[in-house]
């Protein structure tokens, strides 16, 4: 088909629019980092803060003084999956209204600091907007999640592995296509199918380049450990920014996952932040 994978981003672009050093360096790292005590109704969570995603800790250090998560709901919860919080608007929500939207009307650039922090089971991660209204992949500026997963064989993660090598590059691809996007438009409307191979091929190759500087998909000995041991979702990784872990509390995420849950994965009986503390 002519000009098929021009075509295939336009159509999901459309589509998408309306959707939300040394082991003594080591350890000094993890000294400085700091601590934030979370307390729910179904009890205390304590996460650390990666000091390598400054933006982000920032950006939360400020909610939490400023009391922004005070009140909030865990308004989405899926099993074998996260558990997500941050939406201002879940305060005093009536049942059935529709979560997830809410912020404080900025966002954080992206800093993936991978693969030296992934999904692993208990990992502290930013929300986003989807990638076709979000190419630069940048934060919720207050929305978070934090993975629980589930277990995976060598034999999964070596599919998925496949899988995420191909998505790589169809992810490439579609930047590509939303930076020449006024190019693809005026071939469009003037009809000109042969400008549109042209350019396709010329996308393409540039894709191949950018891959073969990147290299393939792999994950490596500690992701495989982590995933196999505890539990993640190894999908997610370098998509999403990873900016801290629970360090106490993950039986408590655990009972918060297990909330039945509503069509939109609302828990039917509200789960709230009563407060965040910092307690470094």
């Amino acid at each position: 088909m002519k000009y098929k994978l021009i075509a295939l981003f336009l159509m999901a672009a459309t589509i998408n629019s309306c959707g939300a050093g040394s082991s003594q360096n080591a350890k000094a790292q993890s000294a400085d980092e700091t601590k934030v005590l979370i307390k729910t109704t179904a009890g205390d969570i304590t996460i650390k803060l990666y000091n390598e995603t400054p933006k982000h800790r920032d950006n939360f250090i400020k909610l939490v003084e400023d009391h922004f998560y005070d009140g909030i709901l865990f308004h989405r919860v899926i099993r074998d999956f996260m558990v997500q919080a941050g939406d201002p608007n879940s305060k005093n929500a009536a049942k059935g209204d529709t979560l997830g939207s809410g912020g404080p009307g900025y966002s954080i650039p992206a800093e993936f600091v991978y693969p030296k922090y992934f999904h692993k089971r208990g990992a502290l991660s930013a929300a986003r907007l989807p990638d076709q209204a979000n190419p630069m992949r940048e934060s919720s500026g207050s929305q978070f999640y934090i993975v629980t997963g589930k277990r995976y064989t060598k034999n999964d993660l070596r599919a998925l592995q496949e899988q995420l090598d191909s998505q790589q590059g169809q992810t490439i691809f579609q930047r590509l296509c939303g930076e020449n996007m006024d190019s693809i438009m005026s071939l469009q409307m003037a009809n000109d199918n042969d400008g549109l191979m042209k350019l396709q091929d010329e996308l393409i190759a540039k894709m191949n380049e950018i891959l073969k500087e990147q290299g393939h998909f792999e994950f490596n000995d500690e992701q495989v450990d982590a995933y196999i041991h505890e539990g993640g979702d190894p999908f997610l990784d370098n998509q999403y920014t990873v900016f801290g872990e629970v360090v106490d509390g993950m039986k408590v995420v655990g009972k918060i996952e297990a909330a039945g849950t509503d069509m939109n994965d609302r828990p039917r009986k509200d789960i709230s932040i009563i407060s965040m503390e910092i307690i470094k």
